[in-house]
């Protein structure tokens, strides 16, 4: 195990000025895993130097041979759900799971909290409800619905990372879907704040045309949310952004279909983005169980073979990111007793787990620890212009876990942070372990609540 912190007497003219030196064999940096230490004041990283050079500080962490100093992951896809949701999920109860799997930074999504946060006085309740219960960084996306065209430059001002809309019903009343030329009016304005379009991209009269789901066999779930529902409102997304100049974002992909059509308009100069999710390369639709509706999610779980491809676009560089897609609700909501695909809620829980699922995965394939942080933690600031976030390199937060990267672990529900022991993991054996988190150079410790709220530009 790590040391602790140790209670050192400074040394030199005020240590150095280093709150805390950590010294480690392997440290994750933007040139690699390099051997260094890493020097903190003031929660910011300030120096780092090869191993051996001596830096003194306060306190001084040596992690074992076994150990990786990771940068702290950002996950742009939670729905915290607080206001009006909170026995689904709070914002003490996620952020505290999110330290627990490594993520020292979230972006809360705009739904399923009521009100949804679609006006700077909605945005402005979250964040009062939000402040002073956070145990890592917590930013905010602004809602695009129909009629609040109006309110986004407010939002905007009020510091939102963004905008989210969907394409089809969301799933909860108070946050209904654009139609497209709606979503291309929000794209015009989106582009002139220089902000993104974020977008739930499933076609809503293809899912109209398709097989109603019902009952518990996931086979008929799954044929009621085709591939061509995503392929379709995706190719939309991309020739209106390509009208506009807007930036967008698809979220959550999960037809490898459509990664062609990405590719294409990426080359083309199109200002695309592209997230997929840990359950999408970590689950196959072959092995969900009848009324397993813990599986559930909107888009779906797909065929292994959809899965393979994922990884694919991952490695090509066509998808850019993977998060959570965090997405709880009560354990009735996902209808236990029978276990009906059509009447459960439609979401993963996995906030904790990320970092460790998508290890498991990509080491079976060959994939190194860089890529994955590259994925889940540097691009995901990328995409929110968090420029002090995602990466252990002077001048960043010193947001940042210690990962055993060999260490396994059962997947137990009931010991998860999340508010509601529910997960399609239960039971499943993970590979690395999230042994410490740190915020701006202090532990994280599940009970003092030192996370900020964060405004764009931050």
């Amino acid at each position: 195990m790590s040391a602790r912190p140790e209670d050192t007497a400074p040394t030199g003219p005020a240590a150095r000025g280093f709150d805390l030196v950590i010294r480690a064999s392997r440290i994750l940096t933007p040139a690699g895993i390099v051997s260094a230490e890493v020097g903190i004041r003031a929660g910011v990283i300030t120096r780092i130097e090869p191993l051996g050079s001596g830096l003194d500080g306060v306190s001084t962490i040596e992690l074992t041979a076994d150990e990786t100093l990771i940068p702290g992951l950002v996950d742009t896809h939670v729905h915290v759900n607080e206001p009006g949701r909170t026995e689904w999920e709070g914002f003490a109860s996620a952020t505290r799971a999110a330290a627990a799997g490594g993520v020292t930074t979230i972006i809360d999504m705009p739904l399923n909290s009521i009100p949804p946060t679609t006006t700077a006085r909605a945005l402005e309740l979250k964040r009062s409800v939000a402040q002073g219960q956070c145990f890592v960084d917590v930013g905010f996306w602004g809602g695009a619905v129909p009629g609040n065209t109006a309110e986004l430059r407010g939002l905007h001002d009020a510091g939102v990372f963004g905008f989210k809309c969907f394409l089809l019903p969301s799933g909860v009343d108070e946050f209904p879907p654009l139609e497209p030329a709606e979503m291309e009016a929000d794209m015009a304005l989106t582009s002139g704040l220089n902000s993104v379009l974020i977008v739930h991209a499933e076609d809503a009269r293809t899912i109209d045309r398709a097989p109603a789901a019902a009952g518990d066999h996931y086979d008929t779930f799954l044929a009621s949310r085709p591939r061509a529902a995503e392929n379709l409102a995706i190719a939309d997304v991309i020739e209106r952004a390509r009208r506009t100049g807007a930036r967008a974002h698809i979220l959550h992909l999960s037809s490898s279909d459509a990664l062609p059509m990405i590719a294409g308009a990426r080359r083309d100069g199109v200002k695309l983005t592209v997230e997929t999710c840990p359950h999408y390369l970590t689950l196959t639709a072959e092995e969900i169980p009848d009324g397993a509706t813990a599986f559930k999610c909107c888009p779906p779980i797909r065929e292994a073979s959809n899965r393979d491809l994922l990884w694919q676009g991952l490695t090509e560089g066509v998808i850019d990111c993977i998060v959570s897609d965090h997405s709880p609700s009560t354990l009735d909501l996902k209808d236990p007793a029978n276990g009906d695909f059509a009447v459960a809620w439609g979401g993963v829980s996995s906030l904790q787990l990320g970092l460790s699922l998508v290890w498991t995965e990509a080491r079976t394939r060959g994939i190194s620890l860089e890529r994955v942080l590259g994925w889940m933690s540097t691009t995901p600031a990328n995409l929110a212009r968090l420029t002090r976030k995602g990466r252990l390199s002077v001048g960043s937060d010193a947001d940042m876990a210690i990962f055993g990267a060999e260490d396994t672990f059962v997947v137990d529900a009931r010991k998860l942070n999340h508010k509601n022991p529910i997960t399609p993991y239960d039971g499943r054996t993970l590979t690395g372990v999230v042994r410490m988190t740190f915020l701006r150079g202090r532990e994280v410790d599940g009970r003092t609540p030192t996370g900020r709220l964060l405004r764009r530009g931050t």
